[in-house]
């Protein structure tokens, strides 16, 4: 269930209740791809820096170990250590992630795994039986998401058979919900809102979706190569026209100035994978700017990489320090980096919240904005 506290403007201050915990939105959802975050993360250090959600991968998990091995294994909570929400996606994405490894139709998609080079077939039904292996809280559509260089005949045959198979989805998800064995019999179904760039398309399938009164929304297909103008263009056409009742999640977005102003626009839930690989390669994100810590100036440089930060390295380590690890290959270094990015995103959100529930959230946002492109770090 879904309870909107208060707008400010269009965004939204909510709270999200689950069978694995209430989600205070806006929320950003750590992304642990094969049930870790890349960076050597586990999940008490995600506890430590304030994670809500973790997000993982349907496909991937699928190929390896085997979403089978997971069910045996008592689910994917159980598996991970992780007693928070968990959103698997649908396996969707790589139906155009893995463009040159698959065939599209409308009973599914015909995948050769990345891994081994195996034929996997993979449709609504299949999604949410790998999906209910896992036993996430939320469960993701399996949609197609086009490029957005398709053109507009594609992307309306794409959208019709996206919606046909959410219908299916809804049906085989109601199926496993009501088996005895299902671990989880109160997962979560989101639909994914489809359409390219095209607002008319949007703003139907949004139209269409909603009808079927599902748990959340999501908005896929940006954040694949349009530009951020036109992102912001299809949110303020599209999110209107899904429900305020319900969570609006923007898939794999993004910065935190996107971030901050889809918030503006009434999204709550985020993912993206920027804080853990960026963090990998030493560029991680402050108050200031964002900083490359392989640069020499701070080969010498003994403060914190952000001053005031209360994340792991920041309260124990020096930008010198933690370059010399990043420079010598050392795991630590990388470790380090990722926990301070989504310590960043994570105090983000919360400022965020904060700052809706005040009704200030026009000034934070042009605040947190400023300064993020000043450059003084």
């Amino acid at each position: 269930m879904y309870e909107l506290l208060k707008k400010d403007g269009a965004a939204k201050r909510g709270r999200f209740h689950t069978v694995h915990g209430v989600i205070e939105t806006p929320v950003f959802m750590n992304v642990g791809t094969a049930a870790a975050i890349k960076g050597a993360v586990s999940t008490d250090d995600l506890r430590g820096i304030g994670t809500q959600v973790e997000l993982s991968n349907t496909y991937h998990l699928h190929v390896r170990p085997g979403d089978e091995i997971v069910k045996k294994l008592g689910g994917l909570h159980r598996f991970m250590n992780w007693d928070r929400p968990i959103l698997t996606d649908s396996g969707g994405f790589q139906v155009f992630s893995l463009a040159s490894l698959r065939k599209i139709k409308e009973e599914g998609v015909h995948f050769h795994s990345h891994v081994d080079g195996r034929k996997i077939f993979m449709g609504p039904e299949e999604s949410m039986q790998i999906q209910s292996n896992l036993a996430s809280t939320i469960a993701m559509a399996f949609d197609e998401c086009p490029p957005s260089t398709a053109d507009r005949k594609y992307i309306e045959h794409s959208v019709a058979r996206t919606t046909r198979w959410l219908k299916r989805c809804k049906d085989e998800m109601a199926r496993l919900n009501s088996l005895p064995d299902t671990i989880n019999p109160h997962q979560m179904l989101f639909g994914i809102n489809q359409g390219g760039v095209c607002e008319d398309i949007r703003i139907a399938h949004a139209q269409q979706i909603t009808e079927l009164n599902l748990d959340g929304y999501a908005i896929g297909g940006l954040a694949v190569g349009e530009s951020h103008e036109e992102m912001y263009r299809i949110l303020d056409a599209v999110v209107p026209h899904l429900p305020d009742n319900r969570p609006t999640y923007l898939m794999g977005v993004g910065t935190p100035a996107n971030i901050l102003e889809a918030v503006d626009r009434g999204v709550d839930f985020f993912d993206c994978v920027y804080p853990s690989r960026n963090g990998r390669h030493g560029h991680v994100y402050t108050n200031h700017g964002k900083m490359n810590l392989f640069n020499a100036k701070y080969e010498l440089d003994n403060r914190p990489i952000e001053e005031g930060c209360g994340c792991p390295a920041c309260r124990s380590y020096s930008r010198a320090y933690i370059r010399h690890l990043l420079k010598s290959k050392e795991m630590l270094g990388m470790r380090l980096c990722v926990l301070h990015n989504l310590h960043f995103y994570n105090t983000m959100m919360t400022e965020i919240r904060e700052a809706i529930e005040a009704g200030e959230y026009k000034a934070y946002k042009a605040r947190k904005l400023k300064g993020m492109t000043d450059g003084q770090v």
